[in-house]
């Protein structure tokens, strides 16, 4: 399993004696220490509550049992000092540049894959690129106007980005009402600590859209929302979002397009719609051009978006960026397209496409972790310490028959953070979600994220689907 966990309390590796504390959890660890053992439950199940009330639920398809659930809070949070966000946002916004310039190159003059940067065919044979955007630079050339990029933390001074989330990223409307949740249960420690706002994440959004609407726009741009609808896994994110920024929340069958131009349907007639924020993948936003059976999508908006009258965000094709096979060539991406040294590496990869790192998987599968290159949420995947020996075969077999499919990476120990479980206050591993705002103009940041822990003590798997759940996340402000 390699070395033992950073925890981000104490600054030792989980096993050892905990003599001190980091100076960013003092404060917190002193009033965890003073309050009584009930007053943990009582909080809970108070946050538990208010979630409930305003039905911040999630759905997860094919479990027979619970159409619907609760993620999982924890009423603890992780706490980042100012210097530890300042790195991360830095790396942060030169990942994102980094990726909106890639994809720019892969949809325009290509030289990145001239340079052999990335491999032509990874590219080409991959089922997210759509040649319907090669030489349609979206308006103002930015593809990715919201990333989530999941990072995680290994010890006091280095973090990886584990994964890049390019399509429609998820999970902010957990970011904003945990933090809703905590102010209300804990003003105590609150006032005990300085901590960077979050809330404001809706208005850099909002701003953010209007940024990027088409030149033919007026100069108060319509946003909308588009959701594929009330049974939607994120249903409940995507109305949230809307209200918050104040924008009407619309399925396909309350839009249209005529001449190349999208309009809203409105009591007063229609109106022209300039930029589309859309939670619906490619193959269902338009039946005329990808899926023909999806009632999901509008009729007509490729041509619209094609002729530059209309924003989508995020931009179409931009999934070739949550590839996990392209994920291992994003140093080298990151190299080319900005001049610099990657701040935020990637975690140790081996990319099974190639002859000599498949080779090196399958002699150490029971030390690896292995993931399909276009898995998500925890599933497809093999963690070699924890598996079977049947498991370890089974995948094994997959390997050879489609290396291509697969990526393998080092069983990495994910720091911890103090969590609430049901024997007490103890360390569960993390992960951290930032969301990142790319407009026409500049690059936002709210400070934090989303933080994911692995509930189930030993786990590392974070995902909601899988029984993680999540945290409020402070950077501290001084």
């Amino acid at each position: 399993m390699g070395r033992a966990a950073f925890d981000e309390m104490t600054g030792r590796p989980n096993g050892q004696a905990a003599e001190g504390v980091r100076s960013a959890y003092a404060a917190l660890k002193e009033w965890l220490e003073t309050c009584p053992p009930d007053f943990f439950d009582t909080r809970r199940s108070q946050a538990e509550l208010f979630f409930r009330r305003i039905g911040i639920t999630f759905a997860v398809y094919g479990d027979n049992q619970s159409t619907e659930r609760l993620i999982p809070f924890d009423i603890i949070p992780r706490v980042l000092t100012k210097p530890e966000w300042e790195l991360l946002e830095r790396g942060l916004k030169q990942r994102v540049t980094a990726l909106n310039a890639f994809l720019g190159d892969l949809y325009g003059a290509q030289e990145c894959i001239k340079a052999g940067v990335v491999p032509a065919d990874l590219v080409y044979r991959n089922p997210h690129y759509r040649l319907e955007m090669l030489g349609c630079p979206p308006p103002h050339g930015v593809y990715v106007h919201i990333a989530g990029i999941d990072v995680v933390r290994v010890d006091e001074d280095t973090f990886y980005v584990l994964e890049d989330n390019a399509r429609t990223p998820s999970g902010v409307s957990y970011m904003l009402e945990n933090r809703e949740v905590m102010m209300r249960l804990f003003p105590e420690l609150f006032a005990q600590h300085r901590v960077a706002p979050v809330e404001n994440y809706p208005d850099a959004l909002l701003k953010t859209l209007r940024s990027v609407a088409p030149l033919t726009a007026t100069r108060d741009p319509t946003v909308v929302l588009l959701t594929p609808g009330r049974f939607n896994s994120a249903f409940y994110e995507h109305s949230f979002l809307a209200d918050k920024l104040g924008v009407e929340l619309v399925e396909a069958s309350d839009l249209f397009a005529k001449d190349d131009v999208v309009f809203m349907r409105t009591t007063e007639g229609p109106k022209r719609v300039d930029v589309i924020y859309r939670r619906i993948d490619d193959d269902f936003i338009d039946p005329l051009v990808f899926r023909p059976d999806s009632v999901l999508g509008v009729p007509g908006l490729m041509a619209a978006y094609q002729a530059g009258n209309v924003t989508l965000a995020n931009a179409v094709g931009t999934g070739i960026c949550d590839d996990k096979a392209v994920y291992t060539y994003m140093p080298a991406i990151v190299r080319f397209f900005t001049g610099e040294e990657p701040i935020l590496n990637n975690v140790p990869t081996w990319c099974c496409r190639e002859k000599e790192a498949l080779s090196y998987v399958l002699d150490r599968l029971p030390e690896l972790v292995v993931k399909e290159v276009n898995g998500s949420g925890g599933y497809g995947m093999l963690v070699g310490p924890h598996a079977t020996k049947r498991e370890l075969d089974e995948f094994a077999r997959k390997l050879k028959h489609d290396p291509d499919g697969f990526i393998a990476q080092p069983t990495l120990s994910l720091s911890t953070c103090p969590t609430f479980v049901a024997s007490g206050v103890a360390p569960r591993h993390v992960d951290l979600r930032p969301f990142v705002l790319t407009g026409a103009d500049e690059i936002r940041i709210v400070p934090g994220g989303l933080t994911r822990v692995a509930l189930k003590e030993g786990s590392l798997v974070v995902n909601s689907s899988q029984g993680g759940g999540t945290k409020d996340t402070w950077v501290l402000d001084g």
